[in-house]
């Protein structure tokens, strides 16, 4: 007999049975060169201490470069000031983990995926700290993004986003 668990519930196959690989919500990896690939489309809500909240529209397009990276442009619209671009580059660098920079980083972004979860972290200008929670959607087609703006520890500004891929 052999068993195959799935969490909660645990299933019981004789040993001669093939076992096809089952994967949940849960279970998928979130693959960043793969759901940023092409064009996506975000919508959030941005509230930063002291103003009032406003709505965030971001297009981005991504594409592998030469050297297997990849590379999201994107166009992020506030509604409260210019239109902005900024550049994402990414690179896997296996068991999980993600190297990048960013155009309005001061340094490295680092990031981690477990499951369907993509967690990133990078330092910005004026002594910002900004982490970002993505989790994937079960049909893989979008992702839910949480951004937290920290100073001196504080929370100084969140974003709540839902990326959606376009094509």
């Amino acid at each position: 007999m052999a068993t195959l668990s799935l969490g909660y519930l645990a299933v019981v196959f004789p040993a001669s049975a093939q076992v096809s690989s089952v994967r949940t919500a849960d279970e998928a990896n979130f693959r960043p060169e793969t759901f940023f690939l092409g064009h996506t489309e975000g919508t959030g809500r941005l509230k930063i201490m002291f103003r009032r909240r406003r709505i965030v529209h971001v297009h981005g397009n991504g594409r592998i470069d030469q050297s297997g990276a990849l590379v999201l442009d994107q166009e992020v619209d506030d509604a409260d000031g210019p239109l902005k671009h900024r550049e994402w580059k990414m690179r896997s660098l296996g068991g999980g983990r993600y190297a990048a920079t960013l155009s309005d980083a001061t340094g490295p972004v680092v990031g981690t995926v477990k499951g369907n979860t993509l967690r990133l972290a990078f330092p910005a200008k004026g002594g910002l700290r900004i982490w970002q929670v993505l989790v994937l959607s079960s049909d893989g087609r979008s992702a839910r993004n949480r951004l937290t703006i920290r100073k001196m520890g504080i929370v100084v500004a969140k974003l709540y986003e839902t990326i959606t891929r376009a094509d």
